[in-house]
């Protein structure tokens, strides 16, 4: 940089010696030399007015002034014993600089007054005999002498701060003469507490300080640059040159960035101290020059690990010669502060980079006290993009100057240094305390450290604050206006580099090519530096660590090695989307990180590779060219981290956070989880050798891979950590499940296993890590864990939960029933345990455990529907359904007698787990084996409704069918259990011809709407064809001969009755005889003419028989009755079904009534009330499964504002998309068109609503003519007619693109105007949610225990009571929702964002783009949605056709949910799958976590009562008889 400029350091030299022979006391003898001093230095300090008032000087001839000074100047060299007459001297020259000061003190002689600057360059020259060290003086006397060095330093920067008489010539005679005093104070070996040791510091300080300040006032020459630049090299064994170097260092690169960048750009703060070494008046092109200048005023700092070329000056040799035992000039004691020193510079070099980078810190340790020094503070993150402009602006203005007046090659790296770009990573930067100076205060935003002690072994030197550690390797945050790798490069990549492969192999096999081509290097005047050197050449010197101290050998370098990789990698790591980096830089960064990377035999974990792998956690997300070759390299170390639970460190003095370590490289895992699928049989070549002996397919890595996974997972204890390796589980699995069920990945595998033959064990790594192999291993780990250690914990008992239910969904050719049915008995195992432990251990994030685990069993079963065959599993799952519903078992053991549900007490461990249960129960009884059903996954209810079946009703006149009214007419309304509404319809179908008792139901109960049609028959449906009598059953034909009837007189007694001797009981009955004489003979006659015509009827009637066609002579055919065509078919189901068994009971005793309406058997419904038809449609469109929306944009790179983002979805814009977008899309559910879906369709207003309807499907063909948008076909999911849509069981998904006609939809809808009559029934239902909640019923008595009931008196409030008039469903939401159940936390909104640059997520208009995400639902939240509650899942497409996944989100305890995580890279197979797990995940957790949230079939069973309240009929038993028997109409 200057080597075409003269060094002035002979000048330093005549200087020193000048100032010691100018005297010409000098030449008698020292006691005569004193005698005049002290006697002439007495009568000069009185006029000072420091005893006595200050008089004028009584020197008025410049002869007189030169005597005096010449007394003074061999004054100052006097022995420390005579102190006052030192003193004095001292004082006088103080005194007489104040010349130099716009007010010069009264006792200044005139004639310096007149020439200031003339007297001033030699008064300086004079001081140089103060600061000489005196030989074999005692610690007391050094001490003084360090005190009245202090006193002329501090005036010499008072005066050089405030005066404005100095020329260029005493600037340059100061800034000599303080390079002067370094020379001689710190050039020779440190001895310790000398004055050389006791100065350092300040000296160096005050030289820096005032060179500054000469930088504003009188810019130094070249020469002057090249001297200092000199002089360092030869101070460079003194700790303190490193820290005051970077103090300076960070000083100015503060002020570089502040005009380079603007203010948005993340300021450097460093300590109040340093902010004021830049003196106020220099420009930004001095700051410019400055900053470079003093970044290469050391030299290479590598050099420092050689202490050969540190230790080969003059004042080295001189010790080497002297001492008595004879020793090598790098043996001195002092160098082993080498390796702290070397440190401190690469912290130095890494602070700048940080800042660069703008890289956001809670404190960047001190790197010039024992304390924090200096901080950087982020100002604002998330700058404004338009702060490039300040990049081209900058790089032209500083250009010039630097290659103007500093020539040579200094021009371009600064230019691009400052205008161009820097790097990655995260901070770094210890402070290590030095000898005797006490810590500095610690900044305001910096956190203070415990001083490293510098007598210390260097070994000991790193700290945690060495290796600055990341919350999540994904989650630092970079400038956005920050400049390019390549420009930070440009300035720091020759020591980075260098530094990054001391003690690697390359180092030492190119150490003396490196040191012959030295220079050729910027640095090459330190190596010919002027005081005699050391052949480079000479082999003991460099190629002997023999003849090193212990304490000196190069590993004791690995500190500052480590911190150059870090810094490497930081940089590296920033490299934006598009970035290209210079191929050399890849390649040197690529050999660097690959001779770190090397293991050693024992396996240890050294401050090198934690340092990588704390760095390096985006390295393989960034798109780097040929990143992939250090991918053996990478997982190796990961072998070495993530499996064992006892990290071995190579030395016990690294301290640093193993858990941030261990993220760190799990976040490195997670980049490469998919590498082996995506590249397969690629070969990934070895960058040290041309042969392919050691050459890998990317394949032949997946078995390690899994392996790290697995042991990682077994061993991990943080919580974090655990979440993010759960995902990365469920990703591979995935992968490897979705690639075997591609062709193409059925033919890959097989053609590898063929081809295995050169490799014999790549055969047995393919089969080992198949699909069904790794989905055993997970199953098992996880459960294992899940029931050891992970139970305790919310966030990962979710996660694991999550992990097994995305598990349970995965499609696998060969599933293991065996393995299904354990994990299914683990997770009821792991619910009995929850439910099972004591009370204070019972609180909510214990019940969220028990009620997640209920829907993960729901989901295992769903998918495996065969485990219910099993007696023994049914038999498990069903015991943990009656535990979390009842709380206990009914057998605790398998030998207890079963209590029976009436006999135990009803204690669920909470609402929400008995919810759970039911829910569970429901599923294994309904869905289990039979979803989705015939109606498809968009519904688990029944299509039909009252309209529907009326139309099929043979009763119904067809243009009736427009009225719901007139349907509901039809049937009867009966509510059974409070929970379950039954409507009857008694009239057969159109399509039956056969007359039965029919009945058709609906039933609307907690889990939706079914519809039923019963018969009653008698004979089996196949044999209801054969008639059941015959025409002619083919009778013998009847005789018509009349037989004879004999005549017989008949007898009433025996014959010899009238020989019985009668007795006295024989004449209590009495005669006839007696009879007439008793009653009279009247009464006798009436009976004998009865007696008589009835025999004359009776042969009137025989006669006639005998005489008609219908007498047994003219007998005819039997004929059946008429068959009965009218059945009460609403009774006889009712009364099979046994609804009305009533209780042998006295109907008039009150005690013994029917009771309240919940405890009668059966309610009848009034359904005369016009509202009962809106209330039953409000029921229905309560769905009874969980709904969400996740909304996704397109954001084309650059874009900020909603208005573009919206705009990507037209048409003319299509062919300019990503083309895997479109590919995405269609993998996250399945296309509907919403006008014939009766799912949610993101949209409240017509969402669960049947189609079909003649003016439906009309009024809807208006709509779509109306709607004709120009959005591509195959993104036009804007939910206008079309939407994306998956469902399982128990949630539904819709997923929608808006687009400008979501705005206005939006609009129109929350402005509560009034809406289009056609409209006016979709209100009713947005409306129906918040009003079915608003109060169901008032007085609610206890349930029974038989009962499934929820005690709605327990959490969701008394209600209001409604009055029996009719709601009016409002356009605008009133404040009459009274219950803060409904929705009291706001629906989460999902966002899914596609990013052509990942850069932009930092600037996604979250806020601007919520109003197109409404659904209708938000009219009645209390909480209106905000930015900060959104999640928002980026996905970033990289070159390699993987993706990136950036997770954003409200920083909740349970806000992020698996299986995404955080800088996750999928590949495109599963990115549909995993991003709707995902977000299904995250809605589950936010239902979890609200106190106030309802499960669908809790809000369906309290609508269902609400009904029952107000539309109910207290019918005695009696009148519910009678009804009966009434039809309907």
């Amino acid at each position: 940089m200057y080597s075409e400029w003269a060094s002035l350091s002979a000048q330093i030299t005549a200087n020193s010696c000048g100032a010691q022979c100018f005297s010409v006391l000098n030449k008698f003898p020292a006691s005569a030399g004193r005698e005049v001093v002290v006697s002439v230095v007495k009568q000069l300090g009185t006029n000072l007015g420091i005893t006595q008032n200050a008089e004028p000087s009584h020197l008025v001839k410049d002869e007189e002034v030169k005597w005096c000074m010449d007394v003074i100047c061999f004054g100052l060299s006097l022995p420390l014993q005579e102190h006052e007459t030192i003193k004095d001297c001292v004082n006088v020259y103080c005194e007489w600089l104040t010349a130099l000061h716009p007010q010069p003190r009264i006792s200044v002689p005139k004639p310096i007054c007149e020439d200031a600057n003339l007297y001033a360059r030699q008064i300086i020259n004079h001081f140089h005999n103060l600061f000489v060290p005196r030989q074999g003086e005692s610690a007391d006397t050094i001490k003084r002498q360090a005190v009245l060095c202090h006193r002329v330093l501090r005036t010499l920067q008072q005066t050089a701060q405030i005066s404005q008489l100095m020329d260029r010539q005493t600037w340059d005679t100061l800034l000599l003469f303080l390079l002067a005093i370094n020379e001689i104070l710190l050039a020779p070996p440190t001895v310790k507490d000398d004055v050389g040791d006791q100065l350092c510091e300040r000296v160096l300080s005050v030289l820096f300080e005032v060179w500054l300040l000469a930088c504003v006032r009188s810019f130094p020459s070249p020469s002057m640059w090249k001297t200092l630049q000199e002089s360092c090299s030869m101070w460079r064994h003194r700790v303190a040159l490193v820290d005051q170097w970077n103090r300076v260092n960070l000083a100015l690169t503060s002020r570089l960035l502040e005009f380079s960048y603007g203010p948005a750009f993340p300021q450097l703060k460093n300590a109040d101290e340093d902010g004021q070494l830049i003196p106020v008046g220099m420009s930004n092109d001095c700051v410019a020059q400055t900053w470079y200048r003093f970044l290469r005023m050391i030299g290479n700092p590598t050099a420092l690990c050689s202490p050969h070329i540190i230790s080969k000056s003059s004042h080295f040799v001189q010790w080497a010669l002297t001492h008595e035992k004879g020793a090598e000039t790098h043996q001195h004691p002092c160098l082993q502060q080498l390796p702290q020193i070397f440190l401190n510079a690469m912290k130095g070099i890494s602070s700048q980079v940080d800042a660069f980078l703008g890289l956001s810190k809670t404190s960047l340790i001190g790197l010039t006290g024992g304390g924090a020094r200096n901080a950087i503070g982020s100002s604002s993150n998330s700058s404004n993009s338009n702060n490039n402009s300040y990049t081209h602006s900058s790089s032209s203005t500083s250009a010039g100057p630097v290659q103007g007046s500093g020539g040579g090659g200094g021009g371009a790296a600064v230019a691009s240094g400052i205008g161009t770009g820097i790097g990655p990573g995260s901070g770094s930067g210890s402070g290590s305390g030095t000898g005797g100076q006490a810590p500095t205060p610690v900044s305001a935003a910096a956190a203070p450290t415990t001083p490293t002690s510098t007598s210390g072994p260097p070994s000991a030197s790193s700290s945690i604050n060495s290796l600055p550690l990341t919350t999540m390797g994904a989650g630092t945050e970079l400038a956005v206006a920050r400049p390019k790798c390549n420009s930070i490069l440009h300035v720091f990549h020759e020591w980075l580099f260098e530094a990054a492969h001391i003690g690697g192999d390359t180092w030492r096999q190119n150490r003396k090519k490196q040191a012959c081509e030295a220079s050729k290097r910027p640095s090459s005047m330190i190596m010919e530096h002027r005081k005699g050197s050391i052949s480079l050449s000479q082999p003991n010197s460099l190629n002997d660590p023999a003849s090193l101290p212990p304490t000196l050998t190069i590993d004791k370098y690995e500190s500052g090695r480590a911190e150059a990789i870090g810094t490497l990698c930081k940089i590296f790591c920033a490299k934006k989307t598009g970035e290209e980096i210079l191929p050399v830089y890849l390649a040197r960064f690529y050999m660097a990180l690959q001779q770190c990377l090397k293991i050693t035999e024992s396996k240890e974990c050294d401050e090198t590779l934690a340092s990588i792998l704390l760095h390096s956690g985006d390295l393989f997300r960034l798109d780097l060219d040929g990143i992939n070759v250090l991918l053996p390299g990478f997982i190796a170390a990961l072998e070495i981290v993530l499996p064992d639970k006892d990290l071995k460190l190579k030395t016990q003095s690294m301290a640093f956070n193993r858990t941030e370590l261990r993220r760190s490289a799990i976040n490195i895992l997670l980049s490469i989880m998919v590498l082996p699928l995506h590249y397969q049989a690629l070969p990934i070549r070895d960058l040290s050798s041309e042969t392919s002996e050691k050459m890998f397919t990317f394949i032949q890595l997946k078995s390690r891979l899994m392996n790290i996974l697995m042991n990682a997972l077994q061993v991990e204890t943080d919580a974090q950590n655990t979440h993010m390796l759960l995902g990365g589980l469920l990703l591979c699995v995935q992968d490897a499940v979705t690639f075997e069920e591609t062709d193409m990945g059925g033919t890959a595998s097989t053609h590898m296993h063929n081809s295995g033959g050169a490799q014999h064990h790549e055969a047995n790594l393919l089969s080992s890590d198949n699909a069904h192999a790794l989905f055993v291993r997970a199953t098992y780990l996880v459960c294992h864990r899940l029931i050891s250690s992970w139970k305790t914990d919310l966030n990962v008992s979710l996660a694991a939960l999550e992990l097994l239910s995305g598990l349970a969904r995965l499609h696998i050719r060969e599933t293991d029933a065996l393995e299904c049915k354990r994990a299914v008995k683990w997770i009821c195992d792991y619910i009995c345990y929850q439910c099972s432990r004591p009370p204070p251990a019972h609180s909510k994030d214990l019940h969220s455990t028990i009620v997640a685990a209920f829907q993960c069993t729901a989901a295992w079963l769903m998918q495996h529907p065969y485990l219910l065959q099993d007696k023994d599993c049914l038999q498990t799952v069903l015991e943990v359904v009656e535990l979390g519903i009842s709380g206990t078992k009914s057998q605790s053991k398998s030998g207890d007698i079963p209590k029976f549900k009436d006999e135990k007490e009803l204690k669920p461990a909470s609402m929400r787990v008995r919810d759970a249960a039911e829910n569970l129960l429901t599923i294994i009884l309904e869905q289990v084996g039979y979803f989705p059903s015939e109606c498809g996954p968009e519904s688990i209810s029944s299509l039909l409704d009252e309209l529907a079946l009326m139309k099929h009703c043979n009763s119904m006149v067809p243009a009736a069918a427009a009225s719901t009214e007139q349907a509901i007419a039809k049937f009867k309304y009966f509510v059974t259990e409070n929970s379950t509404i039954l409507a009857l319809l008694e009239e057969p179908l159109g399509n039956d011809q056969d007359p039965q008792p029919t009945v058709t139901l609906l039933i609307r109960g907690p889990f939706g709407r079914h519809a039923w049609t019963m018969q009653l028959r008698h004979l089996p449906r196949s044999k209801s064809g054969i008639k059941y009598h015959a025409i002619n059953p083919g009778r013998p034909i009847p005789m018509n001969d009349v037989s004879q009837r004999p005549e017989c007189e008949q007898k009433n007694f025996p014959d010899g009755v009238d020989k019985v001797q009668p007795c006295v009981a024989d004449y209590s009955i009495p005669t006839i005889d007696q009879i007439r004489e008793q009653y009279g003979s009247a009464s006798i006659r009436e009976l004998e003419a009865l007696l008589e015509n009835q025999s004359i009827h009776e042969k009137l009637a025989w006669a006639e028989a005998d005489n008609s066609v219908d007498s047994l002579s003219h007998s005819q055919e039997c004929v059946p009755p008429l068959v009965c065509q009218e059945f009460h078919a609403a009774r006889l189901f009712l009364s099979h079904f046994g609804f009305l068994t009533f209780e042998t009971r006295n109907p008039h005793n009150p005690a013994e009534a029917l009771g309240t309406p919940p405890q009668r058997p059966l309610i009848v419904l009034d359904t005369k009330s016009t509202a009962f038809a809106a209330d039953l449609d409000r029921l229905d469109k309560l769905s009874a499964r969980t709904h969400d929306t996740v909304y996704v944009f397109y954001v084309k790179t650059g874009q900020t504002s909603a208005q573009q983002i919206i705009g990507n979805m037209i048409e003319e814009t299509s062919h300019t998309y990503d083309p895997h977008f479109a590919g995405m899309l269609q993998t996250l559910g399945w296309p509907v068109l919403v006008a014939d879906h009766s799912g949610w369709t993101g949209f409240a207003h017509n969402s669960w609503s049947l189609k079909g309807t003649p003016e439906e499907q009309q009024q809807q063909q208006q709509q779509q003519l109306q709607l004709k948008s120009n959005v591509p076909s195959e993104l036009n999911y804007n939910g206008s007619q079309r939407v994306l849509y998956w469902a399982d069981v128990s949630a539904e998904i819709a997923f929608v693109v808006p687009t400008t006609w979501n705005l206005r939809y939006n609009s129109d809808t929350s402005d509560g105007g009034s809406l289009s009559g056609s409209d006016q029934l979709g209100t009713s239902n947005v409306w129906a949610r918040c009003e079915s909640e608003a109060g169901t019923g008032a007085a609610k008595s206890k349930p029974r225990n038989l009962s499934l009931e929820l005690d709605t008196s327990t959490g969701t409030g008394t209600g209001t009571g409604r009055s029996q008039k009719d709601p009016v469903p409002p356009t605008r939401r009133k404040g009459n929702v009274t219950k803060p159940t409904l929705l009291a936390q706001a629906p989460a909104k999902i966002f899914l964002v596609w990013l052509e640059s990942y850069e932009d997520y930092l600037n996604f208009p979250l806020e601007d783009l919520l109003a197109y995400t409404r659904t209708g639902e938000e009219l009645h939240s209390l909480q209106q949605p905000r930015a900060a509650d959104c999640h928002v899942i980026f996905v970033h497409s990289l070159l390699s056709g993987l993706l990136r996944v950036k997770l954003q989100g409200p920083p909740g305890r349970m806000s992020f949910a698996t299986p995404l995580v955080d800088g996750m890279v999928l590949s495109r197979r599963v990115v549909g799958n995993l991003v709707r797990q995902t977000a299904l995940n995250i809605s589950r957790r936010r239902r979890l976590d609200n106190d106030n949230y309802q499960p669908p079939h809790v809000r369906r069973r309290l609508k269902v009562q609400d009904i029952v309240q107000k539309y109910k009929m207290d019918l005695s038993e009696a009148e519910l008889l009678a009804h009966l028997f009434q039809r309907a109409i």
